[in-house]
């Protein structure tokens, strides 16, 4: 028997040098791979500045102006010589629009279509009152569906997600013409592109038409701006739409005004018999009601006569009657206020309990008023005027018909039946039978206690029930544990609330009063209260030596659509006054509390003329603030009455959404940690990747025996990270949400140098993933390089297949399982564990996870590799392959640190070690690092061994046996072998 030798073997297949380095095409091949990717990168970045990034100037300078606009403001010549300062009355931003079809079609909402008008001043021309203009014009369309802003979040870190600078729903023009002081006239032309309905961008030339009022001194009656924007593409084309009509309000700040309706001697219209010491004065005021009133809208809920709910034959509706709703709330904003005692203000009216921070401007709603502060009845007397002649041509809409009436004062104590902080009647001064009339109806607001007054008093009148309630609840003491302060913001918090049904809302609750001190804090919402009176409540302490303090709260329950109480469904906001007292020792809140009822409940109790229901128990329990639970607050809301009862609701349970201080400074402190974890690993990664590109350099004929399965896996790991978070890295003109503790400039600040140091990981890992391919590409000898990646292939894609079904399986049992009651994912538990036991997850965010693992055990197709071509190679420098590895499972033991060093953490917060791209639990932070450390290992007596160093010598033998059964067939100098490995 011959026996072929091992010498005879490596005849065979003597060593060669690879021919790939030294041949010029493959050279070639090289930069073409490599000017390719460039290339793609620069198209893609093109693309997107293309796409967000409109050039205006370019697109004005296509478009004559006097082809457009020379009959209503003729151009003149420019004089540069001359800049004068941009006059800030041509801006509005208090606007509606209507019409453009098909472009801008107007969804039935409850908000209106809002316009904002921005120009400046680019140059003085030889006509001394003919202005060159630059200007930015916006049109918003109201989405149809408001529901995801009616919960306000307190005290919720959030993360942004991918903003661009033009929202669908809007569109924006850059435009460049003339106004015409004398005139009152601007006529500008220029483009610009929408994302309204389809959300498809497209290129729209226009020109604006606008009709300013030419008096030097306006007056409520010249308080209107209209205008026109028209469409200059080929009527039919895409970009055509009809002439859309503007209506706004002028910026009356920078313009003289006279006061034209308060000033007429109609003093006996405001006679209402209130004592005026029921109302505090705004003298303490800096600036008297012109600071109480600052910028933005203030809500007030109205209350009509019960004739308007049971249907009786009177005029309830202040709109106009194109306006077929009654409607449940009036916007109060103020536009002008001079001498510490003017106003002129706009008074919206709308169905809606949105409130956003700009004003719904629909000219059937909106009145326009006058205002003046009466120092000796400490009341606002105001008179307001319609908006008449409106139609879709608004060119012809005036002011007029002021005979609406009202006023409103600040009373002076609250309590548990009274959170009204401004409270007012609104009337028709006209004949009854007169059109226009409507019967007098009273509003009132309780969002917050107003800025600048500090006259506030308070009267607990049902303390004591809660009192008595609370004894029986603080029998035992909680030894060694510590609670919330009274005066801290860990007392108010946002909630949510689950009814009999399983059914989960939204709500909030925040203190009033504390003792006979109005709650402050800065996140409260009072920031306009004066600093030191602002600050003054933190000295506060209670002197009662159980710790036992009264207090006042708030509370708003936003239900969903289809959310049950009292046995029906309900849409309103269910708000709740409530007072009891506080235990600073046992961490309980007793308290007896009022709901605001609906106007169905308020035909029920016509009799009784109460719109209050007072029978409501309600009750917290405050967790420790060194205590792990899963919500920070618990707590009950209970109807005292019989079931029988019309205002009977079933018992809520409510649970905090909200962290406690502390926990918020130590997971910002965690985040910023892991921030600069996550930068010195991808660090890392870049170091490891630079260190094997080196290797190769030096040794370039191992490059063949690196598995192109396991480069395509790290490069992939790198990349899909990049897709998805690629417009991080061109953040201009967006949205800044900020993050609680004011970390958010530094958390977006780290995570663009996050996204570049991967990017350049991902480019490192890209190049030698393209050496690796180029080196296979050119030699013929490396045909069996090949054939063992194919079953590398086909060993590992139908195990990932599998891996992913498996996971797909585990996602469908586990959500099954949770069923449709699941806690919401923003309510954190405490512990890490728990969390994932309750996230109800995404099939997405499970495949995510899913190719976290396949990337730490990356070495595996190297390992096949290995194995299928008995490579002796020493393919990879040892810190790539042990460093990479540890960059991997780094994470893992991290998490293991993390779930015992921390007493509490967000699940939303995680940047390192995020549960959302990789299995993190006690079990899989051993198991995967143990496989990684072993594959390394593997790897490592492979390149010292052989490939099948690590197989059974039987197994061996059997490879061995078909190799050389295959290579036997060749003819080797000038013989036909045909032998076996054993002869």
């Amino acid at each position: 028997m011959e026996i072929i030798s091992v010498p005879q073997l490596s005849q065979i297949n003597p060593p060669k040098t690879p021919k790939w380095r030294s041949n010029p095409l493959q050279r070639q091949r090289q930069r073409r791979s490599l000017l390719l990717l460039l290339g793609m990168s620069f198209s893609l970045l093109t693309t997107f500045c293309e796409s967000y990034i409109p050039n205006p100037t370019t697109a004005n300078s296509q478009i004559q102006y006097s082809k457009h606009c020379n009959h209503i403001v003729p151009e003149p010549l420019l004089d540069r010589t001359n800049f004068p300062a941009s006059p800030s009355s041509l801006r509005f931003t208090t606007a509606f629009f209507a019409g453009g079809d098909p472009l801008f079609i107007s969804h039935q909402t409850i908000w209106p279509n809002s316009v904002a008008f921005v120009p400046h001043i680019d140059g003085k021309t030889v006509n001394s009152t003919v202005f060159k203009l630059e200007a930015r014009l916006s049109l918003m369309i109201s989405p149809k569906d408001d529901a995801n802003i009616r919960f306000r979040r307190l005290r919720m870190v959030k993360f942004r997600g991918p903003r661009i600078p033009l929202r669908r729903g809007s569109a924006s023009f850059w435009l460049s013409g003339f106004w015409s002081e004398a005139d009152g006239k601007l006529c500008m032309v220029g483009s610009g592109s929408n994302r309204i309905n389809s959300g498809k961008s497209n290129n729209l030339n226009v020109v604006l038409k606008v009709n300013y009022s030419r008096k030097s001194n306006l007056s409520v009656f010249d308080s209107l701006v209209s205008g026109v924007l028209e469409s200059l593409d080929f009527e039919g084309s895409e970009s055509y739409f009809k002439p859309v009509s503007i209506l706004g309000v002028a910026k009356l700040e920078e313009r003289s005004y006279e006061f034209t309706l308060i000033d007429k001697g109609n003093e006996s219209d405001f006679e209402d018999g209130l004592d005026r010491d029921k109302s505090l004065s705004v003298s303490d005021a800096d600036q008297g009601v012109c600071s109480v009133f600052g910028f933005g809208n203030f809500k007030f809920e109205l209350a009509f006569n019960s004739a308007c709910y049971s249907g009786g034959n009177v005029s309830c509706s202040p709109v106009t009657e194109n306006v077929d709703y009654l409607p449940s709330a009036l916007l109060l904003r103020k536009i002008r206020c001079v001498e510490k005692q003017k106003m002129v203000m706009l008074l919206g009216f709308l169905n809606s309990s949105i409130i956003r921070a700009t004003f719904p401007f629909d000219p059937k709603t909106t009145l326009i008023a006058e205002g003046v502060w009466d120092d000796e009845k400490n009341q606002l007397h105001g008179v307001a005027c319609r908006i008449l002649n409106f139609t879709q041509i608004v060119t012809n809409a005036y002011v007029g018909d002021c005979s609406v009436r009202f006023n409103l004062r600040f009373p002076t104590v609250f309590s548990v039946r009274n959170r009204s902080t401004i409270s007012g009647q609104i009337w028709s001064n006209k004949s009854e039978h007169d059109p226009g009339y409507f019967d007098k109806i009273g509003f009132q607001s309780s969002q917050e206690v107003l800025m600048g007054l500090s006259s506030f008093k308070y009267r607990y009148t049902v303390v004591d029930v809660a009192r008595k309630s609370c004894a029986i609840k603080n029998n035992v003491k909680h030894k060694g544990k510590t609670y919330p302060d009274v005066n801290s913001v860990d007392m108010r918090f946002s909630m949510y609330v689950k009814n009999s049904n399983g059914q989960i809302s939204h709500g909030f609750a925040s203190p009033l009063f504390v003792g006979d001190h109005l709650y402050q804090h800065p996140l409260s919402g009072h920031l306009h209260l004066p600093p030191l009176q602002r600050y003054t409540v933190f000295a506060f302490k209670p002197n009662n030596q159980h710790n036992m303090q009264n207090i006042s709260y708030k509370m708003s329950i936003v239900p969903p659509s289809g959310f049950m109480f009292g046995g029906s469904e309900i849409s309103e906001a269910i708000e709740i006054s409530a007072e009891g007292v506080y235990d600073r020792d046992t961490g309980v809140l007793c308290m007896r509390g009022c709901r605001n009822l609906r106007p169905s409940h308020q035909q029920m109790k016509l009799a009784k003329n109460d719109s209050l229901d007072c029978e409501i128990d309600v009750n917290f329990q405050f967790h420790a603030l060194n205590e792990e639970d899963s919500e920070n607050v618990k707590g009950t809301i209970e109807s005292t009455r019989q079931k029988s009862d019309s205002l009977y609701f079933g018992r809520l349970e409510l649970f905090s959404s909200s962290i406690y201080t502390s926990q918020a400074k130590e997971s910002v402190w965690r985040m910023d940690l892991e921030i600069t974890m996550v930068l010195i690993s991808n660090t890392l990664a870049c170091f490891f990747v630079g260190l094997q590109l080196s290797y190769v350099k030096k040794h370039p004929d191992v490059l063949p025996f690196i598995s192109v399965v396991m480069l395509i896996i790290l490069t992939l790991g790198y990349m899909i990270p990049l897709l998805l978070n690629f417009e991080a890295l061109f953040k201009a003109n967006h949205n800044q949400q900020n993050l609680f503790l004011g970390s958010g400039g530094w958390l977006e600040a780290n995570e663009i140098i996050v996204r570049v140091v991967t990017m350049v990981a991902f480019l490192l890992q890209f190049r030698l993933l393209q050496l690796t391919w180029s080196a296979r590409q050119g030699n013929g000898s490396q045909n069996e390089t090949w054939i063992s990646e194919r079953k590398v292939l086909y060993a590992t894609l139908p195990l990932y297949i599998a891996g992913g079904l498996i996971a797909w399986v585990v996602y469908r049992l586990r959500n099954s399982y949770h069923g449709p009651f699941i806690v919401h994912r923003h309510i954190r538990p405490l512990h890490p564990r728990r969390v994932r036991l309750n996230w109800q997850h995404s099939l997405w965010g499970d495949l995510k996870s899913y190719g976290g693992l396949i990337l730490d055990g990356f070495l595996l197709p190297q390992i096949l590799f290995n194995m299928f071509n008995n490579s002796t190679e020493k393919t990879m420098a040892a810190p790539f392959y042990i460093g990479t590895t540890v960059v991997r499972l780094l994470p893992h033991a991290y998490d293991l640190y993390r779930a015992n060093a921390s007493s509490w953490y967000p699940g939303w917060s995680y940047i390192y070690a995020n549960p959302k791209m990789d299995f993190y639990s006690t079990a899989w932070d051993i198991i995967i690092p143990c496989g990684g450390l072993l594959f390394a290992a593997l790897i490592y007596l492979q390149q010292q061994n052989g490939g099948r160093c690590i197989l059974p010598k039987r197994f061996r033998e059997i490879l061995a046996y078909e190799k050389i059964s295959v290579v036997s067939n060749v003819e080797l100098q000038g013989e036909p072998v045909d032998k076996n490995i054993y002869t």
